[in-house]
């Protein structure tokens, strides 16, 4: 899947990615043309996944030096970095937004001319993406070796090549695993509300060969009793101080695995991490109610009753066996400084 996900279309300068809401029925890209499309494609989710994002966020701000009209070098790099501050704005919980972002940005402010403004970003930018997918596959071969030659890994959302440049963070490590030759089975999470795991997992693993199953969310549980699960791993959005932030549902799988003795993996970039913050200082998005509330234009919800709609929760340090990165495999107890440290000279 390299390069489908989301890329730097040279001739028009526009971003182009793939519209995730389509999935699986559809496979369509979606140009956009300006950082406010862009914007509004990260709200609706037709680009998400941690990596993946951080890449939008990188390629948006170089869209904006691109797009920009002013010709006076202080009002560009203002122009440049209200567009910035619009898609930072976008997802809250995720990280690697505001990193691919800042990386970007912090090389434009440093430009002597709009010329060069323009130049750097769209090299920073792509270098983010180039270096987006080779993490991806150094994890990837990372948490290989931990999985058995025959195994059963349940995943919970979508941490594939949908949610990053190519090959994927959980995702990359099946595939890395079954590179090797190992007879590797996936059980996939159907992902309430949106099903990420149900729509997007699913059809990347199928579309690769690899054998996946998809469950309901609350199966997962009885799965690892009866000793079908081997393994869990899961992405992430966010890896703080205290507390791995994933996709909602996330917590769930982790106390079940841990109950039942089963190792709970979580796969992600150093660019993921935020040692400085613990989980009380995150703020988790809570999307709107109406994907609960209807399925397509079916009301599934009652007038009257409330919905929560958190995107993401928090599960802690400690129900986690291991978290895989590009440099190695990190185990308790969690020193996230180092980590910290490689993500802020990236």
């Amino acid at each position: 899947m390299t390069g489908e996900t989301i890329r730097w279309e040279n001739d028009a300068g526009e971003v182009s990615l793939l519209d995730q809401t389509a999935l699986p029925g559809r496979v369509r890209r979606i140009r956009c043309r300006d950082v406010e499309r862009l914007a509004v494609a990260i709200r609706r989710l037709e680009i998400r996944g941690a990596p993946a994002l951080g890449v939008a966020g990188a390629f948006g701000v170089a869209l904006a030096a691109a797009r920009s009209r002013e010709r006076e070098l202080t009002r560009f790099l203002a122009d440049v970095a209200e567009a910035a501050e619009l898609l930072c704005s976008t997802r809250p919980t995720a990280v690697n937004l505001s990193w691919g972002i800042d990386r970007v940005l912090s090389r434009v402010r440093a430009a002597r001319s709009i010329e060069e403004g323009r130049r750097v970003a769209l090299a920073e930018a792509k270098s983010v993406a180039e270096e987006d997918a080779l993490t991806c596959r150094r994890i990837g071969d990372q948490g290989a070796a931990l999985l058995p030659d025959r195994c059963t890994v349940l995943t919970h959302c979508n941490a594939g090549a949908l949610a990053t440049s190519d090959w994927g963070t959980a995702l990359g490590v099946v595939r890395s695993a079954v590179a090797m030759g190992k007879d590797v089975r996936v059980v996939a999470c159907e992902t309430r509300p949106l099903l990420q795991g149900a729509r997007l997992t699913a059809w990347e693993l199928s579309r690769d060969g690899i054998p996946v199953t998809v469950i309901v969310d609350s199966a997962a549980a009885s799965l690892m009793q009866s000793g079908e699960v081997d393994c869990v791993i899961v992405g992430a959005d966010r890896i703080a101080r205290d507390a791995v932030f994933n996709k909602v549902g996330t917590y769930m799988h982790a106390v079940c695995a841990c109950h039942h003795g089963i190792p709970f993996y979580v796969a992600a970039p150093h660019s993921t991490f935020d040692p400085g913050s613990t989980a009380a200082d995150i703020i988790v998005e809570e999307r709107k109610g109406e994907e609960i509330r209807f399925r397509g234009n079916e009301k599934m919800v009652p007038d009257g009753a409330g919905v929560r709609n958190p995107a993401f929760d928090a599960t802690p340090l400690a129900l986690v066996t291991a978290i895989i990165t590009e440099d190695g495999i990190l185990r308790p107890p969690y020193d996230l400084t180092a980590a910290g440290k490689r993500r802020q000279r990236r």
